[in-house]
């Protein structure tokens, strides 16, 4: 059974422990951990650099330190530490088989991943409440100010916090999974103080933001389809439109793919302890929602026309063929939404930012 193949101690029947040795072919043959060694080793060059880039670009130039801006950075920080702690980690311990660092060492990778993912899960949460409330203004004349924007990326932290020191503290724990090369929330052993743990975690950090995503996004399209609804005879106004849907269901698509398989894998687990699964396939959740740390920048930051015209100045020294003199709003945004004149009143904040 998967479970009797997740614990911290040997089994019976021969395979060493998770940190006494290579795993194969015990729980997979080695050209699985080898394959899984090289996704991880290109996530780990991969969103190092895509990561790396938001944070120096955004450092760089001022006007990229807007209020809306700052979750976006925080995103960034909060996908290149998942990379820094969990990706290359197990780059490392994949090309050798097992958890080459040890015990404490597997509790410190699974805190860190499970505070940082959560802390990108939740970023991208208030990155569509922050968007819903500049562009449907549920509150009036509210101005989103940098308090607010602190606030916003304050709380991620804080509440990550809350969610991820419990299993130090005994609610719960954090085990080798799957191939026993990564380590996470312990799914597998069962009983109230793990279920109970598991059940909290998947409301808190799952169907709480995913429930903000939603909400926010669905009012987003609404006012913009409303506004291009007043615009019908206004080509550019329809095409904005249709590509700020485009672009959020592929948000609310990316966001359901990066996690779903893992949460909805934890809960089967979870409520099912006596369920065979191979270590490999329940490996394959967790290795890919790591993932997210690459394509969660592209979608969110380099998508965000401001930011493309900075990042090609930096990298063109300020002399490109591409640029138009004009000033990108500060609200980031896809770019036809941005360039249509008859949505720009309805999807940039009439107030600076």
């Amino acid at each position: 059974m998967y479970s009797s193949n997740s614990s911290q101690d040997p089994p019976n029947n021969g395979t060493p422990g998770p940190f006494d040795g290579p795993q194969w072919p015990h729980q997979a043959p080695r050209g699985t951990y080898l394959s899984v060694a090289v996704l991880m080793g290109i996530v780990v060059v991969s969103a190092s650099v895509v990561n790396g880039l938001v944070i120096v670009v955004s450092i760089r130039y001022k006007k990229l330190r807007s209020p809306l801006n700052y979750i976006l950075v925080n995103l960034a920080v909060a996908d290149l530490l998942v990379t820094l702690c969990g990706s290359s980690v197990s780059f490392s311990n994949n090309v050798n088989g097992f958890f080459v660092f040890g015990k404490r060492m597997c509790e410190l990778e699974g805190f860190m991943v499970s505070l940082t993912g959560i802390v990108g899960l939740w970023s991208l949460a208030i990155l569509a409440f922050e968007r819903y409330v500049v562009v449907c203004r549920p509150l009036g004349d509210f101005r989103f100010q940098h308090r607010h924007a602190v606030s916003g990326c304050a709380f991620t932290w804080s509440w990550s916090l809350l969610w991820t020191t419990p299993p130090l503290m005994g609610w719960s724990s954090y085990v080798p999974e799957g191939l026993r090369t990564s380590c996470g929330p312990n799914w597998y052993t069962g009983g109230s103080n793990n279920n109970s743990y598991i059940l909290a975690l998947f409301v808190t950090c799952f169907v709480m933001p995913l429930s903000l995503i939603l909400f926010s996004y669905t009012n987003l399209l609404m006012t913009l389809q409303a506004a291009a609804a007043q615009q019908q005879e206004s080509d550019t106004t329809q095409q904005a439109e249709r590509e700020v849907t485009r672009m959020v269901i592929a948000m609310v698509v990316a966001f359901l793919i990066c996690w779903l398989p893992y949460t909805t894998f934890a809960l089967v687990v979870a409520t099912n302890k006596d369920i065979a699964i191979q270590p490999a396939l329940a490996s394959l959740p967790s290795y890919f929602s790591k993932t997210a740390t690459v394509y969660n920048p592209i979608i969110y930051v380099f998508m965000n026309k401001q930011f493309q015209s900075c990042l090609l100045k930096m990298v063109c020294c300020g002399h490109h063929p591409w640029r138009t003199g004009k000033t990108a709003p500060a609200a980031p945004g896809p770019r036809a939404a941005i360039a249509a004149d008859g949505l720009r009143n309805k999807v940039t904040p009439s107030h600076p930012v």
